[in-house]
This record gives structure tokens, sequence and C-alpha cells, in this order.
């Protein structure tokens, strides 16, 4: 299997090398000793230009479980880009460590950062993707499913940086997938068509709908805040359009869907119920945990001493 070079976007990967992915972080997950050394002697910066709870933790423990050691910088050490250049920082910091992980507001930056530096780059956010979030959802699929190419999996809301790497993702794994938004807030065009043909590649489907009755059926339904973190939209501009499609319990059980995913944080009342969103048949806290266990084996896969 040819060997990863950075984890910007889950496009890059071959349906090889994303599947092994989840098999390794299954390994990972169930014998976390076998792997406690795998970054020993390794330190990764990561940068953060967005708030974080969940990418922060689950990266600076997931690094020291496998023996590693982070260093963190917010923007209180200068705004990339801005400071100095996006291409000067890569360069700096690879003279020092052994991998970045960027949350950044723009895809460029991380791209900028794989570019320059010398080390590989992952990913942990940008505005067009979220890959290291739909290894850790396909993950939790995974152990719920042991044919990820038999699933449906129904992504109901706003098209986003996670849609986009959810669609991605389905389509490697060869499932059905189906994106249920309110007209104008389908995900990006170019994004859609490149999916679309991955998922032919490997007898999937994306199909875009705005109508709920798509869903019917779904083994897992999917959904995300409203309004993504950063943007300037007030909730009562957007809350007459999307509250059709808030994900309730009458939702889950007319259209017989099974269950419900959710990649925090969550604004209940808006996008899903309490009772949906801590329901049992809810994955929230899976995906939750996952999130280290695919992480960790994205920096086993790219500078790990196995």
């Amino acid at each position: 299997m040819e060997k990863l070079s950075h984890f910007l976007t889950l496009k890059d990967l071959t349906q090889q090398q994303f599947l092994a992915l989840i098999d390794l972080a299954k390994q990972v997950k169930t014998n976390p000793a076998q792997f406690s050394q795998a970054l020993a002697g390794k330190s990764l910066v990561t940068l953060y230009e967005k708030p974080s709870l969940r990418t922060r933790v689950s990266f600076d423990i997931g690094i020291a479980k496998l023996g590693g050691h982070s260093v963190y910088l917010d923007q209180n050490n200068g705004a990339l880009g801005k400071r100095e250049s996006v291409a000067d920082f890569a360069k700096n910091i690879s003279c020092w460590a052994d991998g970045i992980v960027a949350r950044t507001f723009s895809h460029k930056t991380v791209e900028q950062l794989a570019e320059f530096g010398t080390v590989p780059v992952i990913n942990s956010l940008s505005d067009m993707y979220h890959p290291c979030q739909a290894l850790a959802d396909f993950l939790a699929l995974a152990e719920q499913f042991d044919d990820l190419s038999k699933i449906k999996l129904v992504y109901i809301g706003d098209g986003n940086n996670v849609t986009h790497s959810l669609m991605i993702a389905a389509a490697l794994a060869g499932s059905e997938m189906v994106v249920i938004c309110p007209e104008g807030h389908f995900p990006d065009g170019k994004v859609v068509q490149e999916t679309q043909e991955i998922a032919k590649q490997h007898g999937g489907s994306l199909v875009l709908s705005t109508e709920l009755t798509a869903a019917q059926g779904a083994d897992a339904v999917y959904t995300d805040t409203w309004i993504s973190m950063g943007d300037n939209v007030s909730l009562q501009d957007i809350e007459a359009k999307f509250s059709p499609y808030q994900v309730n319990q009458q939702l889950m059980d007319s259209l017989q869907l099974n269950f419900f995913m959710h990649c925090q944080p969550a604004h209940i009342g808006e996008e899903v119920t309490q009772q949906v969103f801590d329901g049992e048949k809810s994955l929230v806290l899976v995906q939750a945990e996952n999130r280290m266990h695919a992480q960790n084996a994205v920096m086993i896969t790219l500078l790990g001493n196995l």
C-alpha cells in the first residue's frame, strides 16, 4: 500500500488506505498497550485558529498514549499568515517537530503548511473538510455494521465541511449516502461531483435531496449545527428554513431511522432534540471517543515507529 505523506482530506486516500486506517483504529482502541510507544521520541505541534474541545483533548491525550509529545499553539502565538507567512511558519516548525496538526479557518492554510513544511501535516478541521471527524464516524459505523458497503447513511442539515468529509468517506466505503438540505444550503458542487465519481468506483452512491422522505430506512442519520462555527449568521435568519429539518423522535420513528450521529457541539432543541441526542440509538459519545482512536491511527500511519 502506498505510504501517506499527509492527511489533508479523505479525497487523497485510496479505498485500501481508508479501510486500513479504520482497521488500525480498531486495533488501537482494543489493544492500546501494543501502540504505547508508537510515537516515542516524536513531537507534534498542534495549531488552533478555532476553539476546540474534542479535537484538542483527543489529540493531546492521544499523542501521550502513543508515547509522543504535543506542543499547543493558538492565536496568542500570532495568527497564521499575519505575524509571519504560513510558509515561514511551516518551515520553522519543521526544524523541530515531527508533525503538524492544524485546525484552521481556511483549507488553503493547511495546504500551505503541507507544501512548505517538511513534516507530515494532519488537517484537524478546515472550512472545506473535517477528515478526522469522518474517519471517527466511520469507525463508529464499522463497530455496528460488518460491511460498510451495505449501509445507508443520511445527513440532514447544512452542507458544510463535515458533510464533505462524510460524503467522501461513504464513497470510499462504497456506502449509500443521502444528503438532505434546505434549498440553497447544499454541499459544495465541486466536492459533490468529485465524490460521486469516487462512489461510482466503489459501488456506492450519493444523492442530494430537499425531501426528508429520502431518509427512509437509513441505518444512521447524522446532523450538525445549523450555523457553523465562525459564521456570522443569526439563528433567527435561518430558523424558519431549517426547523422542518430537525431530527426528533417523530422523524426517527416515522422514517424508521436507526442510529443517530452528531459531531458536536450540539444545539439541543435546534437541529436535534434532547430525547434523540441522549437516546439509546445515539452514537454521539462513541463518535467523540473514536476521534482519539482514529486520529491515533492516522498518526501511527504517518510517523509511527512500528
